[in-house]
């Protein structure tokens, strides 16, 4: 089994970075991070069938921890998620209000190119 603090740590560690850096593809990174928390927590739950009074406590209580950091990892990356949203949202407004012709010019060029897609299927 290859969980441990640490490396639930270093997960969340590169999700942020990711999402600090505004990588697009973070979504895969915490997808990626997720599957591989969730088959570290099967690994350790099938290691666990066959153990019996205090060494099955060691292995609930290690549980416990790593499903509370998990849960503290995720709770501070959606809170950084959240933070980046808005920044963007604020910088999307500030910009459409600066150039608001050329905004329009994008939504129009944006909404002809999926018009011109959809139509062609």
């Amino acid at each position: 089994m290859k969980t441990n603090g640490s490396t639930l740590e270093s997960a969340a560690r590169r999700v942020r970075n990711a999402v600090s850096k505004g990588d697009p593809t973070f979504g895969a990174a915490l997808s990626g991070e997720l599957r591989d928390f969730l088959s570290d927590i099967e690994d350790l739950v099938k290691a666990t069938a066959s153990l019996t009074g205090g060494e099955l406590e060691r292995a609930k209580e290690k549980l416990s921890e790593r499903v509370s950091a998990a849960k503290e990892s995720l709770d501070e990356l959606s809170s950084e998620v959240s933070e980046r949203a808005i920044k963007t949202a604020k910088a999307t407004d500030a910009y459409v209000h600066e150039q608001p012709w050329q905004s329009i010019g994008v939504g129009a060029g944006v909404g002809f190119l999926l018009g011109f897609l959809v139509a062609r299927r």
